[in-house]
């Protein structure tokens, strides 16, 4: 009966539009260019301007008066790419990045250049792959990275100081993080500057224990070369992270005491406003996570403490934020309440008091001024991110956004006026500058252009529901089905999804990718975030904990029962696409669905946990050595032989320069499908990585829309 509730509710909420054309990739990724935001925005220190990169420049706006933009640094010659930039303390000197070389994903190394009152010239430091930049906070210096060694440019003389001396390639990293750090703590600069400008901490890396991995590089010479680097698989042996302190007065390193366990993780360095050196501190299995202070006096404490049985959400620079008073923080947990909230904290006497309360999710600290803080959350619906104001003893909380929201916040010095991007499912991004209250200032991007060939399209959008499992659960789901939809025809499904930990699809934002296609063709798309997705709260998110890929195949194979009982879909025609983790369901659901599937796409996927990194597995799955089972029992690997490859075509793809999810799982996939007889078809991106990125982004998305169209 709930089935055909929600079947009818579906029907009833599509009007008779028009078929729109059928649309390939191409026109799915220009209409996906065209929705416009703000490229790294900059608050300047007087809070009353901000920047933005634009067209190769930088721009200078003020928030409050429409008035013509202030070019700080003008576009160069076509051949000078500008990708990145910083503003100095005092807002009068830009240090812009020209280029990027990629190293892994994330990181890469750049070409800087100054301009100030006496013009733009090349940073002189006559260093090569430069990378990691920044001022000091007086403005008078620039720490950057140079071949794994951090080095000081003094902008009053024109001199170089080397801070270490010890950085070599698969070895030692001083200042910038390893490959697992970059990848799963999400950062790349490894280093702090004091308020005063006086100390500089930094990070070092010992990578000799970390086992080496070789990818193969496919450059046209007779005799390839193996492209060599550091990644701690699940169970082996992390970087030793060691924390330091170097003085610029006297040139003295010190080393500072960290605890004693080695196996262990510093997400995060920094300095609270007083002029006091603070750090993370993360066991090994990531269930025990402290915030520890260093006092002047060389003696530390932990100011903050959070134990999980499972595991504790990996931090990040939003977990804690440090008031400019010196004495309170807050604190971004989950664990106190099960569901992710603001708490105030007294650096001295600990926990003051919860400041926000409820069954929903904090998914961010935007800012504070003063005694307020600007929050985003889950409390209007999981898939949407809203902006509150609230007060630090709890009380006065507003709602700053209207309607349906999914919204993100870069927020001005002192919060005096913010830079919010909203979108939902139906509209793409109107970026707004607003005051404090919540009031709105001007509007600065409304996507007039794409708005109007959305019009004119009418491409069918996201339809939101919930799914009822057969175990009775209720899962969040989006439907996308052809704009001339008749429930009297049978439409064939693909069901797309990722899956993961904490992660979420059924999100109300506006996106478009390769599958917005589809429905231009007579194809119906659903995505169901099962269990142990993210914003539901912490015991729905942890129920995967030690044993990924069972539960959520479980959901997935429930949903695909669920939408061919439907009475418009073809219960023959169904199909599973996922990339990542999301690679790693769809081979898992293709293995195990009994010919549910008549079709499955698995794009880089993990195919046993063994094989991927040391922080994500472990925090999810636990080590190896502890949870065996945990590692084995739902590696596609092992169910090869169940691929009914008559019924199901199975698609693999992969990129052989994947340093995220190594090409290994791939061929160790194919392996098992070829000692177990059965047919599949694979895609083999020389040279590429775990986005495809950028040669070849189009080419595989073209490639899963015509074996859709072909084979589904």
């Amino acid at each position: 009966m709930k089935r055909l509730l929600i079947a009818a509710a579906l029907v009833a909420a599509t009007g008779a539009i028009a078929q729109s054309a059928p649309a390939d990739y191409a026109e799915i990724a220009r209409l996906r260019d065209l929705n416009r935001g703000m490229q790294a925005v900059r608050p300047t220190p007087d809070g009353k301007h901000y920047t933005v990169l634009r067209d190769n420049a930088v721009l200078r706006y003020a928030y409050a008066a429409p008035q013509p933009a202030e070019v700080i640094f003008p576009a160069m010659p076509d051949d000078f790419r500008l990708v990145d930039y910083a503003l100095s303390p005092d807002g009068k000197t830009v240090l812009a990045a020209e280029g990027a070389t990629p190293i892994y994903r994330h990181s890469y190394t750049t070409r800087y250049h100054l301009k100030d009152a006496d013009g733009i010239r090349e940073l002189p430091t006559g260093l090569a792959a430069t990378r990691d930049a920044s001022f000091s906070p007086d403005g008078g210096r620039i720490a950057l990275s140079s071949g794994n060694d951090l080095y000081l440019y003094d902008l009053t003389n024109d001199s170089l100081t080397r801070v270490t001396r010890d950085g070599e390639w698969n070895a030692t990293i001083n200042g910038t993080t390893d490959w697992v750090y970059e990848e799963e703590f999400g950062y790349t600069r490894a280093y702090a500057f004091s308020p005063d400008g006086r100390k500089l901490a930094f990070l070092r890396f010992d990578e000799r224990r970390v086992p080496l991995f070789e990818m193969m590089r496919y450059d046209g010479t007779l005799y390839n070369k193996a492209f060599p680097f550091k990644y701690p698989k699940a169970g082996e042996p992390n970087s030793v992270v060691t924390l330091h302190l170097y003085d610029l007065a006297d040139g003295s390193t010190t080393r500072i005491e960290t605890g004693p366990q080695t196996d262990q993780y510093i997400p995060r360095i920094g300095w609270t406003p007083d002029g006091r050196l603070w750090f993370y501190r993360l066991n090994r299995r990531q269930n025990h996570f402290e915030v520890v202070l260093c006092e002047q006096d060389g003696s530390q404490r932990v100011i903050y403490d959070e134990r999980s049985p499972r595991y504790v959400e990996r931090a990040d620079e939003s977990t804690v934020t440090f008031l400019d008073d010196g004495r309170h923080f807050i604190v971004r947990e989950e664990t106190d309440a099960g569901y992710m909230h603001l708490y105030l904290y007294d650096i001295d006497r600990g926990l003051v008091r919860p400041i926000t309360r409820g069954p929903w999710e904090v998914t961010a600290l935007a800012g504070v001024r003063g005694q307020q803080a600007y929050y985003l959350s889950t409390e209007v619906s999981p898939g949407q991110r809203d902006l509150y104001r609230i007060r630090l003893d709890g009380s006065g909380k507003v709602r700053l956004t209207e309607g349906r929201a999914f919204c993100s916040v870069a927020p001005g010095a002192g919060m005096d006026y913010y830079i919010q991007t909203l979108s939902n499912a139906s509209s793409p991004n109107r970026v707004e500058v607003r005051d404090h209250r919540g009031r709105l200032v001007r509007t600065l991007e409304e996507n007039t252009e794409l708005r109007g060939e959305l019009a004119r399209m009418k491409l069918p959008e996201r339809e939101f529901f919930a799914l009822p499992t057969e175990r009775g659960d209720t899962l969040r789901a989006w439907m996308i089905r052809p704009a001339d939809f008749d429930p009297a025809r049978r439409y064939p499904v693909l069901m797309t999804q990722y899956s993961g930990p904490g992660s979420q699809q059924v999100s109300d934002r506006w996106s478009l990718d390769w599958e917005n296609a589809l429905p231009t063709h007579g194809y119906i798309v659903v995505c169901v975030d099962g269990r142990g997705t993210g914003f539901r709260g912490e015991a729905f998110k942890k129920l995967t904990y030690g044993n990924l890929g069972a539960l959520e195949v479980e959901d997935q194979l429930s949903a695909a029962r669920y939408l061919a009982a439907l009475p418009y879909v073809d219960p023959d025609r169904i199909g599973i696409y996922g990339w990542s983790y999301g690679g790693f369901m769809a081979l898992g659901c293709a293995l195990k669905g009994d010919g549910l599937f008549r079709m499955a796409i698995a794009v880089a996927p993990v195919t046993s946990w063994r094989y991927y990194d040391s922080i994500y597995t472990e925090v999810y799955n636990g080590l190896p050595q502890d949870n065996p089972a945990g590692y084995d029992d739902n590696s596609p690997i092992r169910f090869a032989d169940r691929l009914d490859d008559r019924r199901t075509r199975l698609l693999l793809i992969h990129g052989t320069a994947d340093d995220n999810v190594h090409f290994q799982n791939s061929m160790e996939m194919a392996r098992a499908l070829n000692r177990a007889g059965k047919k599949y078809d694979m895609m083999v991106y020389p040279d590429q990585n775990h986005s495809m990125q950028p040669d070849d982004m189009a080419n595989v998305r073209q490639k899963m829309i015509d074996y859709t169209l072909e084979h589904l």
